[in-house]
């Protein structure tokens, strides 16, 4: 089977999760990514109250759809768009 992966808005920074485990939150674990990646020094900066405004704005899209910050994610592959922070 295909992995679909689905189109990057313009004006984006793409994270692809690569879950090993399901996980409870989406929140926590974009919070994580956001500090590790190396490619946006802004989304360093965000804190957890930033977090849930790009959240609260609809910035924040899996496969293209508006995410909930309690979100639960399977195993596997997940493309999370968050909008504002492209190049």
């Amino acid at each position: 089977m295909e992995n679909f992966v689905p189109p990057k808005p313009a004006n984006s920074y793409r994270i692809v999760l690569d879950l090993h485990q399901p996980q409870k939150r989406l929140d926590t674990i974009l919070l994580q990514e956001f500090k590790i990646q190396n490619d946006d020094p802004k989304l360093k900066e965000v804190s957890r109250s930033k977090l849930k405004e790009l959240f609260s704005e609809g910035k924040i899209l899996i496969k293209g759809q508006r995410a909930n910050p309690s979100s639960s994610l399977a195993k596997g592959i997940t493309y999370v768009d968050i909008l504002g922070f492209g190049k």
